[in-house]
């Protein structure tokens, strides 16, 4: 497999399978952060995870109430917050490099779509 990176309107997602350390690469616009192949698989799965929850929440809603819902890993920690139609993303990563990194609503179901097509896990 080759290279892969994957990009809309304030995000970014990658997959190197031939890096040494870092496969990964996730971002935005602004930031990018290499992670390694659990990283990544974590970070996708916590991410559908999160929005299959929202989805689950949203009938029980009212129009106007925010939704917060988080997930994590040993390797990190990630939450949704806003409405089930439009929510914002934020992870910190709990390996040694102590990243913390966040998406607007309008990138998550951009991201969300293509950590779901990355077709590596």
């Amino acid at each position: 497999m080759e290279r892969v990176v994957k990009s809309g309107s304030g995000w970014r997602i990658g997959w190197n399978p031939n890096a040494p350390i870092y496969q990964g690469l996730v971002g935005t616009d602004y930031w990018a952060i290499e992670l390694t192949t659990q990283e990544l698989e974590d970070f996708c799965r916590l991410l559908q995870q999160l929005a299959q929850s929202v989805e689950t929440i949203a009938y029980e809603l009212m129009d106007e109430e925010k939704i917060a819902c988080e997930a994590e890993s040993d390797l990190l920690w990630m939450e949704v917050e806003g409405y089930p139609h439009a929510y914002g993303l934020r992870f910190i990563l709990n390996t040694g490099r102590c990243v913390e990194g966040q998406w607007e609503a309008s990138a998550v179901p951009g991201l969300l779509q293509a950590a779901g097509m990355l077709k590596v896990f």
